[in-house]
């Protein structure tokens, strides 16, 4: 599920919603309310439950080499989603949604580059919500590897260390560190 020139997505587990407002979220680290939204080259971030923690790995035009080999492995291709095993049966079963919602309403977040589009403004989505199917799939056709630890903190240590491009999500929802 990517969106089409023009457009962003919200990823959401609601398919009722017909409008976006503004928000602080819990989380937040600045007061200011948003919407949020994806451009094309996040939105395989957001192909998860909602609240599932995922570490995200991927090559960089200057990633070394051996970054490459020991945290995308041999062969492996340009990036890797983590995830733990409790979570591979919400990750299969979830039924996860795609808001398309025009790009002209959005700003990058931290600047270019940014991980994310943030509106400031309500924004009504384009259509209905659309159904984003088998998440397994969409990794595969993407041609992201999708690994599953037993916790995340390992790999989430060793990729933020790394010449790789990185992105954590809800790790705070991970399980807790082992050691």
């Amino acid at each position: 599920m990517r969106p089409e020139p023009g457009e962003v997505l919200h990823f959401s587990e609601d398919p009722s919603i017909t409008l976006f407002s503004p928000r602080v979220c819990a989380t937040a680290q600045q007061p200011e309310a948003y919407v949020w939204a994806v451009d094309d080259a996040r939105s395989p971030d957001y192909w998860f439950p909602r609240d599932c923690p995922r570490a995200m790995a991927w090559a960089l035009p200057d990633s070394s080499a051996a970054d490459r080999e020991s945290l995308l492995g041999p062969g492996g291709g340009e990036r890797v989603h983590a995830i733990e095993y409790g979570w591979v049966r919400r990750f299969l079963s979830v039924q996860l949604f795609a808001y398309r919602l025009p790009a002209s309403c959005f700003r990058p977040f931290d600047g270019p580059g940014s991980h994310a589009v943030v509106a400031t403004e309500p924004v009504a989505p384009l259509g209905p919500a659309q159904p984003v199917g088998d998440l397994l799939r969409l990794h595969e056709q993407a041609g992201i590897q999708l690994r599953v630890l037993p916790e995340l903190h390992e790999f989430w240590d060793s990729v933020i260390t790394s010449t790789l491009g990185f992105s954590g999500i809800r790790l705070r929802n991970a399980v807790p560190r082992s050691r």
